[in-house]
Order: structure tokens, then C-alpha cells, then sequence
């Protein structure tokens, strides 16, 4: 349900949670995993074993990783009227989700602004590919998201100050004493910062609220699977004259067709490009997740 550190608030029952610590240290947990636990106290558990994984939504660089959620169904990107965002970063948080086999939508908050036109209209490219933008204020309330979430398990994903808190503050009722819960069980009241947080909106309804992000590496995927990460080329992939096609200046590319046909937007085309070359220098390299 949350972690800090070394430590964990797991869930056992709806109505018993425990601190947990895990056995050893070769488990990499990240919140809504599924895990064994033996108890050791009252409110104490220590994890002995990581069950298999649906799904898990990660950024990497080399062999560094943070993991954001684990066994989600959808990822939410939350961008916002001002400031601005990264669309690059929105790209690859959505390959990233595409490798998981993850629904995605993305979340344009602070719909109230006089920048939302603007900030609607860098959206286009992605509407364009087919996914799902939601316009709202989480000022005025939520109602317009939550059909999108019922039934799922959505990893809530963005950049800092884009609202996500404010955001999440509307969607949970009583979140304010599910945080205080979870200050209680992992760090005796202090502040902390998790690397991630699992709500309930019901039974069958969560949310997996992760902190906010300044970068989102891809170490973790090839070349191919960034290409395929951008849904909108998915039928055109592997249809280039020469199997080593950069996507840039060789006769017969494919890709580069679907630019000319207008079967993918400009923007996105440009952002594929320097994703795949930003990774692989990043390879040979290496920098902050």
C-alpha cells in the first residue's frame, strides 16, 4: 500500500495492516505488489516472498531502476493548463505503459485557466493516436475522470506541479487520514517520501499515486520496442526496405511513409527519433533516472 525505504505498509485484510520489512534484500518491491507475509508483531510483518506480477510500470537507466506501480491495469498522466509540461516526457511514460500492456489516458487538469485552450491543443498529437484526453479542474471536482477509472487499477504518473495532489485529494475520500495511517505505520509520524501510495475509490477501484517525475528513462526497452510504444506506427514496423533503417534519410522507410502520409503527427514522429537516439546514447553513457 506505501513504502519508505526499507519499509512497508501491507495490506492483509481490508481492516488489518501491518509495517513490514522484507526478508533479505533481494526483493525490489514497489507498491501494489502482491507478497507473502509472516508476521513478527502486533502491527509488524516481515515480507518473505513476491508474488508473480500482472504488470509493472518502471523507469530505468542502465541498471538502475525506480519502480513506480506494480500490477496496475492503466496509467493516468496528469498534465496541466500552467505550467507547462514535457511532452516528450508524456511520450515515454506511454511507450513505457505500451510495453506493459497498460491502458493509458492522460489528464489535462487546471481546466478553469485561460491557458487551457493552448494547453489542449499540444494534445492534439496524442489524440491523434488514439488516446483517450480528459479535460477537467480538480478544483471543480473529479466527476469527469472517474468513469475512466472504475474498475481499474491506474497508476496516477506526472510531472511536479501539474495538480496530481489536489487531484488525488478530490478522488479519495478521507485521504487525509489514510496519509496520517500511513506516516503512523512507516515512519512514526515524521514526513516521508514514498515511493508510491495505493488508494481505494472501491471494491474494485484504486489508485496508485506515484511521486512526481522529472525524467523517464527506457533502458529497459530496445529500439524496437520504443518504435512499438507508438501505437499510431504499430502496423508500419518491420516494413522498412532495410531491416537497419534509422527512420531518417534511407529510401524505402516505412515509417517515414506514414510521416508523409499523415498517419502519424510531425511532433510525434520527431519525438520517436529522439527518444530511440536519447536512449542509446544514454547506453553508452549514463545519467540520473
Amino acid at each position: 500500500m506505501a513504502a519508505f525505504g526499507r519499509r512497508f505498509l501491507v495490506e492483509t485484510s481490508p481492516l488489518v495492516t501491518l509495517s513490514c520489512v522484507p526478508r533479505g534484500r533481494h526483493f525490489d518491491l514497489a507498491c501494489g505488489d502482491r507478497v507473502s507475509v509472516a508476521r513478527s508483531g502486533p502491527e509488524s510483518g516481515v515480507i518473505e516472498g513476491l508474488l508473480p506480477r500482472s504488470s509493472l510500470l518502471r523507469r530505468a537507466v542502465e541498471q538502475r531502476s525506480k519502480l513506480l506501480a506494480a500490477n496496475a491495469t492503466q496509467v493516468a498522466i496528469v498534465v496541466a493548463a500552467e505550467p507547462s509540461w514535457s511532452d516528450e516526457l508524456v511520450c515515454r511514460i506511454l511507450a513505457a505503459a505500451e510495453h506493459e500492456g497498460l491502458k493509458a489516458l492522460v489528464v489535462l487538469n487546471k481546466d478553469d485557466l485561460p491557458e487551457a485552450e493552448a494547453a489542449s491543443a499540444r494534445l492534439d498529437p496524442l489524440r491523434g493516436a488514439g488516446y483517450r484526453v480528459v479535460r477537467l479542474s480538480a478544483l471543480r471536482g473529479p466527476a469527469a475522470l472517474l468513469p475512466f477509472l472504475s474498475g481499474e487499477r491506474t497508476a496516477l504518473v506526472g510531472q511536479s506541479g501539474m495538480g496530481k495532489s489536489t487531484l488525488i485529494n478530490a478522488l479519495v475520500p478521507g485521504i487525509a487520514a489514510a496519509t496520517a495511517a500511513i506516516s503512523h505505520f512507516l515512519d512514526s509520524g515524521r514526513h516521508t517520501t514514498t515511493a508510491g501510495r495505493l488508494y481505494r475509490i472501491d471494491a474494485a477501484t484504486a489508485l496508485i499515486d506515484t511521486p512526481g517525475l522529472k525524467e523517464f528513462g527506457l533502458a529497459f526497452m530496445s529500439d524496437a520496442d520504443i518504435e512499438a510504444g507508438f501505437v499510431e506506427l504499430r502496423e508500419r514496423r518491420g516494413r522498412c526496405r532495410f531491416a537497419d533503417c534509422s527512420h531518417r534519410t534511407e529510401p524505402g522507410c516505412a515509417l517515414r511513409a506514414a510521416l508523409a502520409e499523415g498517419a502519424v503527427h510531425p511532433r510525434r514522429f520527431e519525438l520517436l527519433l529522439r527518444i530511440v537516439a536519447a536512449e542509446r546514447q544514454r547506453r553508452g553513457g549514463g545519467r540520473a533516472l
